[in-house]
């Protein structure tokens, strides 16, 4: 848990940055009310703004003289790319061979360096925070307790628009999103009940909640490119299971109806992790009455669209009624 004592003070911090995004009412047939929180429309297209923003203005200036370093699949890289750019300095940014384009170019335009390295390899710099191959002041895009910090901010804004939101579902990627909203939640709406949602190709928390503690799943990459993966950091299982309410896992081609939900009816473009809690809210697993049925009783949901930053072409897909490869 991230005090909210860090999380005021990252409030502060990120004020002319990040927006205080909108939560509106998606209409939609369905057994609860479902808002939505709209990080989509960050400057970056993305939640991550505020976690960078963050950890790298509250960084002595010293620490980031030689430039900054972080490990993204394109999100929190745009956000430190940004971040960079502001204090002056240079951006590097190690990504999976498997980045899309459009995060990839966005990079580019903010002035962000990218090294491309095997998935694996990628994936063992996030467990050991660091890359030795380059210079500068490394900001884990998952696990720092300032990104999570600047996260949790979220949970703050929640917590003002919607004191009476039974249900908030949150996208997991690494769980820096859901640790930060939850532990504001917990200390200012300790009533709401708050899940994380993930791919069901590539979800170790669910497993992981199932067994008792973190295992490894099969993986497979899909156009949810800002979430699902093969383990949990373990940094991150130990700071979010007591905010769990628990999680779910949805289907690619419920992730799609969401974007394309999202696109017709809020006139909102999600990227695939940015969907994923609509995707849950929809699935008939939430919602009044839906206890008696082995599911989450709830009348009001939050879900956290936490970005919109899709490749033309898959989005095009989609909106025609297909599920990306």
């Amino acid at each position: 848990m991230i005090s909210l004592a860090g999380i005021e003070r990252a409030r502060e911090t990120i004020r002319g940055a990040a927006l205080r995004t909108p939560l509106v009412r998606l209409e939609a047939d369905g057994p609860a009310e479902i808002w939505l929180k709209l990080e989509s429309l960050q400057p970056i297209g993305s939640f991550k703004i505020r976690g960078a923003v963050n950890a790298v203005r509250q960084a002595p200036s010293g620490r980031t003289a030689a430039g900054v370093v972080t490990a993204s699949a394109g999100n929190m890289a745009q956000g430190i790319a940004w971040a960079a750019r502001e204090r002056g300095v240079p951006a590097t940014i190690v990504v999976p061979e498997s980045a899309p384009k459009t995060k990839l170019d966005a990079i580019a335009r903010l002035g962000g360096r990218v090294v491309k390295v095997p998935h694996e390899r990628w994936w063992q710099v996030l467990v050991e925070s660091r890359f030795d191959d380059v210079e500068g002041f490394f900001v884990h895009p998952v696990q720092d307790e300032l990104v999570i910090a600047g996260n949790g901010t979220i949970g703050f804004e929640l917590a003002e628009e919607a004191p009476d939101a039974d249900v908030v579902l949150v996208p997991w990627g690494g769980g820096g999103l859901f640790t930060g909203i939850a532990s504001a939640l917990a200390a200012l709406q300790p009533d709401a009940r708050v899940y994380a949602v993930e791919p069901e190709t590539g979800a170790p928390l669910a497993a992981a909640l199932a067994a008792g503690g973190p295992v490894e799943v099969d993986y497979r990459p899909s156009f949810v490119d800002g979430a699902g993966s093969r383990a949990l950091l373990p940094l991150m299982w130990e700071r979010a299971r007591p905010l769990l309410a628990g999680s779910f896992a949805v289907g690619l081609d419920e992730t799609a109806a969401a974007v394309r939900l999202l696109a017709e009816r809020a006139h909102v473009v999600a990227e695939g992790a940015g969907a994923l809690a609509v995707a849950a809210a929809l699935s008939g697993r939430v919602g009044a009455g839906r206890i008696e049925a082995g599911g989450v009783e709830a009348k009001k949901i939050v879900c956290v669209v936490s970005g919109g930053n899709i490749d033309a072409s898959r989005l095009a897909a989609i909106l025609g009624g297909a599920t990306p490869e």
